[in-house]
């Protein structure tokens, strides 16, 4: 760090604060202050935290700075999708998306979820014998990202081709999203927000800083934890210490495979932990009344879409009080599959369906600006559009 170089304070916890607002002659509750005008208020600037004395400001701001990240270029889809490319302080980007609305994946994680026979096929529902009766409709939703790049190497991946470029900080994760709701003029105590950490990375990879960024954005900016997932390729030696937090995310785990032969090809982490290791932690883990976990399924034509596969998925999950998430392929440059065609991804939600299983379709948003999922990969020479 250079000389001039200021310390943020952002991914600072409320016991944090304190101690800096104590170490500078200032009485305990200024952290409390600060804590509040970063997190809740989405101050940009020291100097602008009017609940603080002026002086104890100018003091603050000679070593310290909010350091909320600036955003170096957005993108906006035709379908109103907005995919953020966001700046560091290292000069590292990530992109973070907004989803006016979400994609349709956000349903059916309610054990209430109510399935009536007599529906009508619709994407982010499930098809034919069953729509889904849901809470209302989000505002939007934000996908986050929690690392820079990934280690992971999913191969229908874009974000997997980068490798892992390094960890982010809680206060990168945080700054991510706090950035992208001033951007939006929302009000956390008004608007219905959905955060989904699911964008660059693997948030279990990072565990420490996502967790933190998690009780930040919970205890400091009022986001609900109920509406918040995570989804993870399957780091097995966290699920036990994700179970025990008290503050989390629903849990999603990205499945993509029926059987190890068929996940290991586009998924190699299979190697490490194989479908038997990651469906046995899966129904040892302690769901909160009314939630259901989420197996998130990436359909690549000819490949893991039949309805073969779609059966075994079926018996996979069978007696787990779980949903699915259908995502067509979302193609992307150096993607060594294709998109299945509509009746097949319908095909393989009915057998789901009629198997007892809640089977979502996710709507492909932003696709022509590379912010649908997995095709996050700091595309900054696409044109910007307004």
């Amino acid at each position: 760090m250079s000389a001039t170089a200021k310390s943020e304070l952002l991914g600072l916890s409320l016991q944090e604060l304190t101690e800096i607002a104590e170490a500078q002659g200032q009485p305990r509750y200024r952290g409390a202050q600060l804590f509040q005008a970063i997190y809740r208020q989405r101050t940009a600037k020291v100097t602008e935290i009017l609940t603080l004395p002026r002086p104890f400001r100018e003091q603050l701001a000679q070593d310290f700075e909010v350091g909320l990240p600036p955003i170096d270029r957005r993108f906006v889809s035709a379908d109103g999708t907005m995919r953020y490319l966001v700046h560091f302080a290292d000069g590292q980007t990530v992109e973070t998306v907004w989803m006016p609305e979400g994609d349709g994946g956000e349903q059916g994680s309610s054990e209430t979820t109510a399935v009536r026979r007599q529906g009508s096929i619709q994407q982010g529902s499930v098809k034919t014998q069953g729509s889904i009766k849901t809470e209302d409709t989000p505002k939007a939703t934000i996908c986050v990202s929690s690392q820079a790049g990934c280690a992971v190497n999913c191969r229908f991946c874009l974000t997997a081709q980068l490798g892992l470029l390094r960890n982010l900080a809680a206060g990168e994760i945080v700054g991510q999203v706090l950035t992208v709701l001033s951007d939006h003029a929302v009000d956390v105590a008004r608007d219905r927000i959905n955060l989904v950490f699911m964008g660059q990375g693997e948030p279990f990879l990072n565990y420490e800083n996502f967790m933190k960024a998690v009780r930040l954005l919970v205890e400091g900016s009022g986001l609900a934890e109920s509406r918040m997932t995570v989804s993870t390729s399957g780091i097995l030696p966290r699920f036990a210490d994700f179970a025990r937090e008290p503050i989390r995310p629903k849990l999603a785990i990205s499945l993509n495979g029926t059987n190890d032969a068929a996940r290991t090809a586009v998924m190699p982490i299979n190697k490490k932990w194989n479908i038997a290791s990651l469906m046995e932690a899966a129904r040892n883990f302690p769901l909160r009344p009314r939630e259901r976990l989420t197996f998130e399924y990436v359909l690549l034509s000819g490949e893991n879409d039949s309805r073969q596969n779609a059966q075994e998925l079926a018996r996979l999950l069978a007696g787990l009080r779980a949903k699915v998430n259908l995502i067509a392929l979302n193609p992307g440059p150096d993607i060594p599959f294709s998109t299945p065609a509509e009746e097949r991804v319908l095909a393989f939600q009915e057998v789901l369906v009629r198997a007892g299983i809640p089977a979502f379709i996710r709507r492909p948003r932003g696709r022509d600006i590379y912010a649908a999922c997995g095709q996050l990969k700091r595309t900054a020479e696409l044109a910007e559009r307004s």
